[in-house]
């Protein structure tokens, strides 16, 4: 079975099990971004696979399937801007990309950084901009944002972040104690506050705290 064709069986495969899930707009944006070029060469096969993949850095990329119910649950919109906290290979910003006015991608590892930025200017990806920083307290010089994801765990509701969303925001964050599985929220901004909705149980890395001073 050649490479391309695995491919479009996992692809088939992924779609099958988010059937009733996927809006069509999400469903054409996963199927134009090749999942693949995101992933270190010896977990290519892995394309589109529900479990999570070692990447560059010691970290890893979540499954597609929990990065497609993310995406959902932020409801991004053609006029949004959108921050994201945790870059990794860039698959999911270049997923948001495609959705949105404008994607902030931040990492604490320069290494992502450029790598992801590679991967953007193959794909001609212009709506995206990767930042090399501390994301844990997010971007405020630079928001509001109408959408915010964290690909990490806070202990407690993210309140920082409230003010960097737009009037009607929502982020997407998981709340809970890092050495046990989490509570993965949509957290919709009313007024001052958030309005919590609960939707996966995950288990991500405590929300780092600072630029990783090597790679």
């Amino acid at each position: 079975m050649s490479k391309q064709t695995a491919g479009r069986e996992g692809l088939a495969a992924f779609f099958l099990r988010q059937r009733g899930r996927l809006s069509r707009e999400l469903s054409a944006v996963f199927e134009a971004t090749p999942r693949g070029q995101f992933l270190p060469p010896q977990w290519e096969d892995w394309e589109w696979s529900d479990r999570m993949v070692p990447i560059e850095c010691g970290e890893a990329i979540e499954g597609v399937d929990l990065q497609a119910a993310v995406i959902g649950a932020l409801g991004i919109e053609p006029a949004h801007r959108v921050l994201e906290v945790g870059t990794g290979t860039g698959y999911t910003a270049a997923l948001m990309a495609r959705l949105s006015a404008r994607v902030t991608t931040v990492d604490r590892f320069k290494t992502l950084c450029e790598n992801a930025k590679q991967r953007f200017e193959a794909l001609q990806l212009s709506g995206v901009t990767v930042r090399h920083l501390d994301g844990s307290n997010g971007l405020a010089a630079q928001g509001p944002y109408d959408r915010i994801v964290v690909w990490a765990a806070f202990e407690s509701l993210p309140r920082t972040f409230v003010d960097q969303l737009a009037t009607n925001g929502v982020m997407v964050a998981a709340i809970g104690a890092g050495e046990e599985e989490q509570d993965l929220a949509r957290l919709s901004k009313v007024g001052s506050r958030f309005e919590r909705e609960d939707f996966a149980r995950v288990r991500f890395q405590p929300i780092a705290r600072s630029i990783a001073s090597v790679i």
